[in-house]
């Protein structure tokens, strides 16, 4: 049910997050089909091939297919693959714990949107990229802003006459992120903000 009512909120469905203690919000799916402000010191860091995991509709991995960085992104959802493709990216239906192509020779794994939250573990999620990525590749990181406590929630999806399952979703700090690239055997990691989000490169 998630994915069907993530997919319907793709396609302009109203959609809410709704958290264990009863508060609810807006997921703003429609956002992620336009350029955001920030996006910008993501894609610059990009090297080919990148690897944008949590994909979507496809925005930053279409846009790097234009700018000629070969790029994948993989989504455990088939409309946001079809939707990347048709902005002009490749894509595949992939969860990024299974098999995914070219294991081990990407030069940039992206982890925009908060996408550091797949999973709910962090620390497995940053120990895959670091499996996937080659050696002297990064990861490109999306974070929450230092003053917010690192935690993992429990979410689910609703609209008028549906609610999803509910399943777990990290927010990491950019004040941890250094002790957990470093946990997950990255050697380095350079921490900026633009446009008002936080952002982290861990080598």
């Amino acid at each position: 049910m998630m994915g069907e009512l993530y997919s319907q909120s793709l396609a302009g469905t109203a959609t809410q997050i709704e958290h264990v203690d009863g508060t609810v919000e807006p997921l703003e799916a429609a956002r992620w089909f336009e350029p955001i402000d920030g996006d910008e010191a993501l894609l610059s860091r990009c090297v080919s091939p990148t690897l944008d995991v949590g994909s979507g509709p496809g925005r930053l991995t279409a846009t790097l297919a234009r700018r000629g960085v070969t790029a994948l992104g993989i989504d455990i959802t088939p409309h946001a693959v079809q939707l990347t493709r048709r902005a002009g990216g490749f894509a595949l239906c992939r969860d990024v714990f299974d098999h995914v192509p070219g294991s081990g020779r990407w030069a940039t794994l992206l982890l925009a949107d908060g996408n550091i939250g797949i999973g709910a573990h962090p620390d497995a999620l940053l120990r895959r990229a670091r499996q996937l990525i080659r050696p002297g590749g990064s990861v490109l990181v999306e974070l929450e802003t230092p003053e917010t406590t690192s935690r993992v929630e429990r979410v689910r999806l609703r609209r008028a006459d549906a609610v999803g399952d509910w399943f777990g979703w990290a927010r990491v700090s950019a004040g941890d992120i250094a002790r957990l690239a470093q946990a997950a055997g990255f050697a380095t990691t350079e921490r900026w903000q633009e446009a008002g989000r936080w952002f982290a490169a861990l080598r």
